[in-house]
């Protein structure tokens, strides 16, 4: 009974370690998110920058699948690429051994919970405040304080293996098998971290073994590497329902760790003794010389320290070397992952969002980037369904114009369907903790989703007029495909200069919005100038009959109409920004 109650203590300790770097991990993101973002995006311009940003980012979250999982998010919404993401997942290998270093110079040596009970008491003087800011902080120093009374808690749980004989022997066969059984404890550190969907909580695991003596150096250094490997497990979760890039990175990640763990394996003897030369310098035993077996199971604390230590120094080479040496292939890993995640021929249908895969991400300001690339794409494809607009007003072949008719009734179920499903996903980002400025933001994404749907209604409604004029037999001149043409050609400025000021996004100047209006002005005198033309040309019938006259003008109202739609989403810009 008494090791059936220690297990579940086990379990339950792991448990609270995992809830606290993931309180502390969020805490942080969403306290420091936008400038985290942005650091991100700014910083990655070249595979060094990249590298140097990934090692910040995850020492401070202390977790290198929260940015695995933020880079893959951004190469999704098309913030990064796919080569500068490598770089940044390089540095998070590196980053997230400061978390073993914390636990190793902390989490064994002294008592932690002197200080983390009454940081729990701090963190929760921030959470009663008013402030989000102050009280995602107060999320970070509660996280931060469960994780380590996590740990102590997994540390004093571990069963005494000597009470347990037939667990100690199977232990024992374990490591009976030399290299083999570095590679069995290499499968089992992967399936822990694939398990825990943490690395930090395996590598706990792995030092907390390793500190009580349930296994030798040699075991955890297999465990250490096959954590590597599981770690990149939940960056491809991320990445099932992203796009092909975000799916490319997640496969880099995989692939990077993978080929590093191959190398270590294979120089696995000189890779022991130079992390035997590494802890002497540092002042402790060799590890793997000092305690080779599993015949002594009450350590030293000078022995528990080498091994700890020993944990720590494999852990942090093993990630420099690995990046030190492929940061150099980064272009070959780069078309391997394309190669093997290959873009799908032919063109997918419109109506499908291109970086809105799934629920929101882990912060509200990543979840609106990826937001704001979909209603960009939204605009280039409203843009792509104007150019079937100009060619069914031309079109003069009635199975051509027929053809054309279909692509817009199919264009404006694609734009209704695009606008629900953007909205839908702003609606599940609206349900977060989310500051004023995002709630500006949201509103102002809702206005134009419903403008860029509008704009659609009209390509349809263009198609439906030419349809009447069609089975009326009406007749348009030369003269009135020239003004239409020349009605068209101020629209589709009017789109490019959508599109282009869509993509600005909170880079948007005065000079735009001015331009933006400047458009539009000239698209309604050009319409009261065709209006007026129109009224003469009714009073003298000197150029077409009524009926023409009546199609003619619809559509020219319809393209006006198009011009008000385009301004209403510049203003909404605005509005954003207010």
């Amino acid at each position: 009974m008494n090791l059936v109650l220690q297990i579940f203590t086990l379990l339950g300790a792991m448990c609270m370690f995992l809830y606290g770097m993931t309180l502390m991990s969020e805490g942080l993101q969403k306290a420091a998110g936008d400038k985290m973002r942005s650091f991100l995006a700014s910083m990655t311009s070249n595979r060094f920058k990249g590298i140097l940003t990934g090692i910040v980012v995850t020492a401070l979250i202390q977790s290198s699948s929260g940015t695995t999982v933020m880079v893959v998010s951004m190469v999704n919404a098309g913030l990064l690429a796919l080569g500068n993401a490598i770089g940044v997942v390089m540095g998070a290998h590196i980053g997230t051994t400061v978390t073993s270093w914390l636990m190793a110079l902390f989490g064994f040596s002294y008592d932690i919970t002197t200080f983390a009970i009454p940081f729990i008491a701090v963190g929760f003087c921030f959470m009663i405040t008013n402030k989000r800011k102050y009280k995602s902080i107060g999320e970070f120093i509660i996280g931060f304080s469960l994780l380590l009374i996590g740990l102590v808690t997994m540390k004093d749980s571990v069963p005494d293996l000597n009470q347990y004989p037939d667990t100690l022997a199977f232990v024992k066969n374990l490591t009976s098998f030399g290299m083999g059984s570095v590679i069995i404890f290499t499968l089992i550190g992967t399936i822990i971290t694939v398990v825990l969907q943490a690395s930090s909580a395996a590598m706990a695991l792995t030092m907390v073994f390793v500190a009580n003596g349930w296994i030798n150096f040699e075991m955890a250094a297999g465990m250490v590497l096959g954590e590597n490997i599981g770690t990149t497990i939940t960056a491809n979760l991320a990445a099932s329902v992203a796009n092909y890039s975000a799916k490319r990175t997640a496969l880099a990640h995989t692939t990077i760790n993978t080929i590093g763990v191959i190398m270590a394996l294979i120089l696995f003897k000189p890779l022991m003794a130079l992390i035997g030369v590494m802890v002497e310098a540092i002042g402790f035993p060799d590890p793997v010389a000092a305690f080779h077996d599993m015949n002594v199971l009450s350590m030293s604390p000078e022995l528990q320290k080498s091994m700890l230590f020993g944990v720590c120094c494999l852990h942090t080479t093993f990630n420099m070397v690995n990046t030190l040496i492929l940061v150099w292939f980064i272009p070959q890993i780069e078309k391997l992952v394309t190669k093997m995640i290959p873009t799908p021929k032919g063109t997918e249908e419109v109506f499908k969002l291109k970086y809105i895969q799934g629920g929101p991400l882990s912060t509200a300001e990543l979840s609106l980037d990826v937001a704001k690339q979909e209603i960009v794409h939204f605009s280039e494809i409203c843009q792509k369904d104007f150019a079937y607009v100009r060619n069914a007003i031309n079109e003069k072949d009635e199975d051509r114009f027929n053809e054309l008719r279909a692509k817009l009734i199919k264009y404006e179920e694609n734009t209704d369907k695009m606008e629900y499903n953007i909205a839908a996903f702003l609606n599940e980002v609206c349900k977060g903790d989310i500051s004023d400025k995002t709630v500006l933001k949201i509103r102002s994404m809702y206005k134009i989703i419903g403008e860029l749907e509008s704009l659609g209604d009209s390509s349809e409604a263009i198609g439906r007029i030419l349809q009447r004029k069609l089975s009326y037999k009406a007749y348009f001149d030369e003269n009135i495909f020239k003004k239409l043409n020349r009605m068209v050609d101020l629209v589709d400025e009017a789109y490019s200069n959508m599109t282009k000021l869509l993509g600005n996004g909170s880079d948007l100047t005065s000079e735009d919005i001015s331009s933006a209006k400047d458009i539009e002005y000239r698209i309604n005198e050009y319409r009261n100038t065709l209006r007026e033309e129109h009224i003469i040309n009714i009073e003298e019938n000197s150029e077409y009959n009524y009926q023409t006259g009546v199609f003619y003008m619809d559509i020219v109202a319809e393209l006006e109409k198009m011009g008000d739609f385009i301004i209403n989403i510049a203003e909404a810009q605005v509005l954003e920004k207010a």
